[in-house]
């Protein structure tokens, strides 16, 4: 990976804030001159400060390089300059300063649905739409039957879109982006379209294009996407590059900083009235620079605070781990729980926990004689960094992230096993 497919210098963009414009016909203009010469001649200085024109710079001094066949992700806050830089690369803006190179056919999924009409059929917008996003007649004749497939959308293809529902739409506006064929792709934000089954569709064919040696710029929220598409990441905050790096580094920067950056937890409003409340969690084992980041697979240990203002007798406590996509990853719970007045520290420890890189949240519950005391979805969230042990392809990489041991035994029983690294295999489950 030597050449270079992008390659962005000191990128900078400026819009313009505050100025509110008018706009009238030549007429309008000179009836208004004839009953108001004067007015011609003021000065802006003359408007409200909210009507003078200010700059905000989107971008600035964004440097960096793309190699041929890399993937890599683009993360940061709302706001912090990811889908200017994209739209930049695509040239659909230019950039106030610098300059950007792009070698190859340039392909972009900035925004679902990019010339679709209303009026006109399925058929007549796959065709409509593949042109606008640069594809040739010829190659969208060839992948049409795809798109369909793809889609779900076979029996309303002859019908005007402005009948179909707005995730039918959806559906067949990515359809018809995901099979573009160029050597540059950009995607913004678009795979959070239609169900979580036709999302999973959407992350496997960009699986696929990522596999397929493209050379991709993926911008993404979800932090377990980054993590499944991108071996690399450039974190862009306040319209700066801030880092850049290896995946697992750059997001578990970016997480850190947003659990450091949260309000702290314990500031919950408290609930004068109820028996018991919980305040906070962390980890206590093992100890982290951030006691809401797990690096370690185990043993784990996780802490819960909770206030006690009324005895409890007799109590019920559950714990209940979920993923970013709000699955159960483990459940728990005690009865008999008996709480005094004060404050009582929680502890669950495990011998392992081995869930696989991404974004959990805990949630904790205390009731008595079947009321609920206190229920709360534990923030911040839990960001779990640990070591991938897993099947390269995601799609077989299940929920566990599991250390694990291969070896090959002779059925000589004098030959020494032979040890077997997985990611030396090429598995095809």
């Amino acid at each position: 990976m030597t050449n270079i497919a992008i390659r962005g210098e000191k990128i900078g963009k400026r819009y313009r804030l505050g100025e509110r414009r008018n706009y009238h016909a030549l007429r309008d203009v000179l009836a208004h001159a004839v009953k108001a010469p004067a007015s011609l001649f003021r000065s802006t200085l003359s408007r409200p400060a909210s009507q003078i024109a200010g700059h905000m710079w989107a971008l600035k001094d964004a440097s960096f390089e793309v190699h041929e066949g890399e993937v890599v992700g683009i993360i940061g806050r709302n706001g912090a300059g990811k889908s200017t830089l994209l739209k930049i690369l695509a040239r659909v803006t230019k950039p106030t300063e610098g300059f950007v190179k792009v070698r190859g056919r340039l392909g972009s999924l900035l925004e679902v649905g990019t010339g679709f009409h209303s009026e006109l059929t399925g058929r007549e917008n796959v065709y409509l739409s593949g042109a606008i996003l640069g594809m040739r007649k010829k190659e969208i004749s060839r992948k049409f039957d795809e798109i369909l497939a793809f889609a779900e959308v076979e029996k309303f293809i002859d019908t005007p879109i402005k009948h179909y529902s707005s995730g039918m739409q959806m559906r067949l506006a990515f359809a018809v982006a995901a099979h573009l064929e160029p050597e540059v792709l950009l995607v913004d934000e678009v795979l959070a379209v239609g169900d979580a089954a036709f999302q999973k569709k959407c992350l496997g064919k960009m699986g696929d294009a990522a596999h397929s040696g493209r050379t991709i710029l993926f911008v993404s929220h979800q932090m377990n996407q980054i993590r499944r598409l991108c071996e690399s990441v450039m974190w862009v905050d306040g319209g700066h590059v801030r880092m850049s790096g290896p995946t697992a580094e750059v997001v578990t920067a970016y997480e850190s900083s947003m659990v450091s950056s949260a309000a702290n937890i314990a500031d919950r409003p408290a609930l004068a009235r109820s028996k018991a409340q919980f305040l906070g969690w962390e980890i206590v084992e093992p100890r982290n620079a951030s006691p809401n980041i797990l690096d370690s697979i185990g043993p784990v240990t996780v802490k819960f605070t909770l206030q006690v203002n009324h005895p409890v007798r007799g109590g019920h406590h559950g714990i209940v781990c979920f993923d970013a996509d709000h699955r159960v990853m483990w459940g728990w719970a005690a009865d008999d729980v008996n709480l005094k007045v004060g404050v009582h520290e929680l502890y669950h420890t495990l011998p392992m926990l081995p869930l696989r890189p991404g974004a959990y949240s805990w949630y904790v519950s205390l009731w008595e004689a079947g009321v609920q005391l206190d229920a709360w979805s534990a923030l911040p969230e839990m960001f779990v960094a640990t070591e991938v042990h897993q099947h390269p392809q995601d799609r077989w990489s299940g929920v566990f992230n599991l250390p694990s041991r291969f070896q090959i035994q002779p059925r000589n029983e004098d030959a020494e096993p032979a040890n077997v690294s997985p990611t030396s295999l090429n598995a095809r489950i």
